[in-house]
């Protein structure tokens, strides 16, 4: 490991840490200033254990919440500067912090419900780039936040939903539609996920997980059975080779 990937492997280590053991100085004056406005004594009371929650977590070394959530990570760059250990670090920092028992080891596959047991795995911690050309430095921001509902006993939840999102649509978008179905992370991550799916995967293929293939298969027997019509899309591909050739991809 060099200078440069112990110092970002050290730095977001100890924001990670941050981020669960204090709150931001925005928020906590907002609290406090709540606090001082309030009148009521029930708001007062739970304001005043919100902000005494602060300091008994900081003099302990303990985190605010037992639970704080999805672990969401923002890093903007400029030229030549992205870490390329920025990935592995954060997911080692989170995985660190479960260890250590500041976070709870609460994510789990939204599929099968398989727990890594220290909340990483497959999109998890979620990385958003940001590039601005010219930037000097890197910024790094990791925000836990409350996850999404549960998808229902044998998926019953997720299935009512798509069927019923299909119904709603009807016959008012410009046809012929498709529907792309993203599964994890918080609204936006599963937003990205199902435009990424509608755009990018080829629709006549099978997904190799067997799980998820009998379900999409499911799915597309109950969307056509709803007799709204054929899906298609307009779209292009292509992948740019090192050497200089190019191959068309859809």
């Amino acid at each position: 490991m060099n200078q440069n990937e112990a110092l970002v492997k050290s730095a977001i280590h100890d924001a990670v840490i941050r981020a669960v053991t204090e709150i931001s100085a925005d928020v906590k004056g907002l609290l406090k200033d709540a606090l001082a406005r309030e009148t009521n004594e029930t708001a007062q009371s739970m304001l005043r254990s919100m902000v005494d929650n602060l300091s008994i977590a900081k003099e302990g070394d303990k985190a605010v919440c037992q639970s704080p959530g999805y672990p969401t990570t923002w890093l903007s760059f400029g030229d030549g500067n992205l870490p390329e250990c920025a990935r592995e670090a954060v997911s080692e920092a989170v995985a660190e912090a479960t260890k250590k028992g500041y976070l709870r080891p609460s994510m789990v596959d939204p599929l099968t419900r398989e727990n890594s047991g220290n909340n990483t795995g497959k999109g998890v911690p979620n990385i958003e780039y940001e590039y601005h050309p010219g930037q000097k430095y890197v910024d790094f921001i990791i925000s836990f936040k409350g996850c999404g509902a549960e998808l229902g006993k044998n998926l019953s939840g997720l299935k009512r939903f798509i069927l019923e999102t299909a119904v709603n649509a009807g016959g008012k978008p410009c046809p012929p539609y498709g529907i792309g179905i993203g599964i994890g992370g918080q609204m936006d991550i599963a937003a990205k996920l199902s435009r990424k799916a509608i755009s990018t995967r080829r629709w006549d293929d099978v997904n190799p997980d067997p799980e998820l293939a009998a379900l999409e298969a499911e799915l597309k027997d109950a969307i056509n059975g709803l007799g709204l019509g054929a899906a298609g899309t307009r779209r292009a591909g292509i992948r740019i080779y090192d050497d200089g050739r190019v191959e068309k991809l859809l």
